[in-house]
Order: structure tokens, then C-alpha cells, then sequence
């Protein structure tokens, strides 16, 4: 008997630090390969599947800034790194033989379709995954707010923020022993306690539209698909 999902729409948001794996820049192939995997998992499911990437694994326009580089400009080379990784996912993704297309919010034609959402929206009703680079198209807004705004416009049913972290605590699991994981937390205590899961922006458009996040370890495999059953995975926010 066919799983059933709880989840019928969903927007993955997959980090480009993550992509790394134990490299200290650029793609891991091993990385790669076992997102492709999990996503095939989900979308066998019927789960209507869009996904939102970053580029930090390459550039970061806020560190660039750090080091000389005009905002704007920082800004616009993350876009294009986020493009670098959506095209290395959908080659690893269509070799396992999943129907997919990258949508971009700056019109690069030869490489990928440009951003219209009743396109994307069709994509998924006809069982094609589908990236989302370049973010927003516009400077100062993170690949997270492009996440809640292409979530929100896709009409999807949650927010799948995966981390290398198994979700949300109350201070960085990593470096502090004594840290508490919240299993539940509303979004207006995320932005009150200053708690570094996505930016105030994509976890304020998300509240507005009372669109769930769950947050949860990406790198562990098959966690993609029992999130996507409704297993209790990780943290979830939601609305007061």
C-alpha cells in the first residue's frame, strides 16, 4: 500500500553551506546525491515539490561586503551562485530520473525558464519538480525570504527548512552542551528571541500567512520523507 503523505505541496529550502558536506567550499558530490535521493522519496509520494536554494557554499554578498565588494554587487553574485547549485541539483536530480525544471528570478534564458508562477504552478501540478534561483532577483533579501515568497505564492502547505542541526534550540546546539531543542515554538517567539532559524523577513511573511516551517537535519537520509508523512521531526513553527 502506497504511503500517504501529509503534506501535498510543500517548499524545500536546502542551505549551500550544507552542500559542502566536509569540504570548505563548492559542491559535495556525496551531499548532492543523497538530496537528489530524498527528493526522488518525496516526489514518488505525489508531493508537489518546489525548492529554494542558497549559494553560501560559493559567495555570500554579506561577506563580500565584509571584504570590500559593493553590497549590491555581493548580493547579485550569491544569486548567481544559488544558479550554480540549482543546476548542479536538477543534473543529479533527472539522473535518477525525476522530472524537473529550474525557474529564475533573473531572466537567463539559455540556462533555465524565468520565474512565472502560473508556469511553476503547472510544473507541479503535472508531478515536476521544480528550483527556484537566483532568490528574489532583488538585493537585501536572503534566500529564506525568497523561500517564504515563493512558498506563499506556489501555494504550498509548509515550509521544509532543512539544517545540519536536528531543529531549533534555545542557543547553538554545537557549541553549548546545555542547550534545549523546542519541539514547537510560534513564530513571534523565534523573532522575540532572536533565534537564528531564517530571517526576520521570511519569518515574518510566513506568520502574515500563517504558513508553517519545520526545521529539521537534512543530512540525516529518509527524514525528508517521514517530515513529509507528518512524523513529529524536528521543530515546527506556527502561529500563537
Amino acid at each position: 500500500m502506497k504511503e500517504k503523505p501529509f503534506y501535498k505541496r510543500v517548499l524545500l529550502k536546502l542551505s549551500g553551506e550544507a552542500l559542502m558536506g566536509d569540504q570548505k567550499f563548492g559542491i559535495s558530490y556525496d551531499v548532492i546525491t543523497s538530496y537528489a535521493r530524498q527528493i526522488k522519496e518525496i516526489s514518488e509520494l505525489g508531493v508537489e515539490l518546489s525548492i529554494v536554494i542558497g549559494g553560501g557554499n560559493i559567495f555570500r554578498g554579506v561577506s563580500g561586503a565584509t571584504q570590500g565588494v559593493d553590497r549590491v554587487t555581493g548580493d547579485h553574485m550569491g544569486m548567481l551562485a544559488t544558479v550554480i547549485n540549482s543546476l548542479a541539483l536538477q543534473n543529479a536530480i533527472e539522473k535518477i530520473g525525476v522530472p524537473i525544471r529550474v525557474q529564475t528570478a533573473i531572466e537567463m534564458p539559455k540556462i533555465a525558464e524565468p520565474f512565472i508562477r502560473r508556469k511553476a504552478i503547472r510544473h507541479l501540478e503535472k508531478g515536476r519538480v521544480i528550483i527556484f534561483g537566483a532568490g528574489t532577483g532583488n538585493p537585501y533579501f536572503s534566500t529564506d525570504t525568497a523561500a517564504a515568497l515563493r512558498a506563499n505564492e506556489m501555494n504550498a502547505e509548509v515550509v521544509l527548512k532543512a539544517t545540519k542541526v536536528d531543529g531549533i534550540y534555545d542557543k547553538d546546539p554545537v557549541t553549548n552542551k546545555d542547550a534545549i531543542k523546542y519541539d514547537k515554538i510560534t513564530y513571534s517567539e523565534v523573532l522575540n528571541k532572536d533565534l537564528k532559524v531564517m530571517d526576520a523577513a521570511a519569518i515574518s511573511l510566513c506568520r502574515e500567512n500563517k504558513l508553517p516551517i519545520v526545521v529539521f537535519n537534512s543530512l540525516v537520509e529518509g527524514t525528508m520523507k517521514k517530515v513529509v508523512l507528518g512524523e513529529k521531526i524536528g521543530t515546527i513553527v506556527v502561529s500563537e
